[in-house]
């Protein structure tokens, strides 16, 4: 294993792929760097003289800018490095696009619904339309266990703080990310319940869920009810005889949408999990699938990687609207930009938010930007697909469930054991992390270090996804952790 890397030709630092003693003789561009202090994993050392001011490259851009002299073979972090980025800026298009080379399609075995979607689980959903009754729905969930089976894969209740006292677009927000699941195809069966008096009542929420099969969805309001829970567990009795006729058989990838984020993120993280993830990224999309990229903050420092990505100059304004909205957010709360790197994330190696950006959006790989989703829209376009939500992990990983996303796929450098609506599938950056937590990780990108090709990782990375479609279960499945947060953004009555 090499003991560092140097990601890009300009870039002006490398970074330390194991724990470096001060006095380390590096030989790296045909020159001899000496360490003059201990450089931790995944943190970054000069490869020359930086003068105050200077911008510090990384990925071949900037990471920010020095704040003071720094010297060659000097660790580089918060001490001596901050943002080099501004507020609201205005931006050119200048396409940069290649086509990615077809790929014959592969299969999945998959559910097909009645609507000719397709899905990778078969689930019995329970979706409250508000808060009140998330105990009810919780109770449904326990008393219903006995309809899962082989086919019936599990009953789940998603429950939430909201739906009622909300004003404006963060009760419009929540009516879409429920109807979203309940029309998201990983759901064979759909119990709505409502409590009869909120915002969100269950005729609001017909609304948004547009048209459906009355098999399939299934509505009760609990104030109409004697009984709720045992009128909700018959309900979902007859949901999973509904459900328990579909079974999986093989789907074209062409058809599979996967999501893609970050949590944790380490100075590994861009290095290793998030370029894997990219790699497969476009792999699907050269067989017809559909990915989609979120956490706007996240891209904050890369966004014009991702701009002059996009296929047309209608996308480059949607994604410069994207961006900017998201600026404003912060803006009218009082908050600071580019304050978005977590102590973990500073304690793994990453110093600003540039250096965090340019690390998370290598998961979008190399293909052109397809479509740019609002807040809870669903994909509607095949191929890369950027979509607006916050870095916050359970909102972030909902929002793209709720876009239609089979599954998830969660790159961490620091670990979580969350999992959201959809498998979620928790990718290291590194070896340390896979080997500490086995209960957490399922798909370990940290071997890149030890010299495994990265086409061979993204390769298997594939392999591993088609069977998490095809029924295998992911950590989180396994563990029974199902999560839901849905994003606030303004007054609560």
């Amino acid at each position: 294993m090499k003991p560092f890397i140097k990601i890009h030709p300009a870039d002006t630092v490398a970074v330390a792929l194991s724990p470096l003693k001060e006095g380390t003789e590096i030989q790296i561009d045909n020159q001899t760097v000496v360490l003059t202090e201990d450089i931790p994993q995944g943190h970054k050392f000069a490869l020359t003289n930086i003068t105050e001011g200077d911008s510090i490259i990384k990925y071949g851009n900037s990471i920010g800018v020095a704040k003071t002299d720094i010297t060659k073979g000097s660790w580089i972090h918060t001490h001596n490095m901050k943002t080099g980025l501004g507020d609201l800026l205005t931006y050119t298009y200048n396409k940069e696009t290649a086509p990615l080379a077809e790929k014959e399609s592969r299969f999945f075995n998959g559910y097909r619904r009645n609507d000719g979607r397709a899905g990778v689980r078969n689930e019995v959903w329970i979706i409250p339309t508000v808060g009140c009754v998330n105990n009810v729905a919780q109770a449904i969930e326990k008393g219903s266990q006995t309809f899962v089976t082989e086919n019936v894969e599990g009953v789940i209740a998603f429950t939430h703080p909201y739906g009622c006292s909300q004003m404006g677009d963060d009760q419009d927000h929540t009516r879409q990310i429920l109807a979203d699941l309940v029309n998201h195809p990983n759901a064979g069966g759909v119990l709505v319940l409502g409590l009869g008096c909120e915002n969100s009542n269950i005729d609001e929420l017909k609304k948004h869920i547009g048209e459906y099969d009355p098999k399939r969805v299934r509505f009760l309001v609990a104030q109409e009810c004697e009984d709720e829970i045992a009128d909700g567990i018959e309900v979902v009795r007859e949901l999973a005889a509904y459900a328990n006729q579909f079974k999986r058989e093989p789907i074209s990838c062409s058809e599979l949408v996967i999501g893609m984020k970050c949590g944790g993120s380490d100075g590994l993280s861009g290095i290793t999990a998030n370029p894997t993830v990219g790699g497969f990224s476009d792999r699907l999309i050269a067989m017809g699938g559909s990915t989609i990229l979120t956490e706007v903050p996240e891209m904050f420092g890369a966004e014009t990687l991702l701009m002059n990505r996009c296929e047309n100059e209608a996308l480059f304004d949607k994604t410069v609207t994207l961006i900017n909205d998201f600026k404003e957010y912060f803006k009218r709360h009082g908050q600071t930009i580019y304050e978005n790197p977590s102590p973990g994330n500073k304690k793994g190696g990453i110093s600003t938010l540039e250096d965090k950006s340019l690390g998370c959006t290598q998961k979008s790989g190399t293909a052109a930007v397809k479509g740019v989703l609002a807040y809870g829209e669903p994909v509607c376009t095949k191929g890369l697909n950027l979509l607006s939500a916050p870095g916050n992990d359970l909102v972030a990983a909902t929002a793209l469930a709720a876009s239609g996303a089979h599954i998830v796929l969660f790159t961490t450098g620091r670990g979580t054991p969350f999992a959201c609506p959809v498998p979620t599938v928790k990718i290291s950056s590194n070896n340390l992390l896979a080997q500490k937590k086995k209960n957490w990780i399922d798909f370990n990108c940290g071997v890149l270090v030890d010299d495994t090709p990265a086409d061979e990782l993204a390769d298997q990375l594939l392999d591993f996804v088609i069977d998490i479609a095809s029924g295998k279960k992911s950590k989180s499945e396994e563990a029974g952790f199902h999560d839901m947060a849905i994003f606030k953004q303004g007054v609560t009555l």
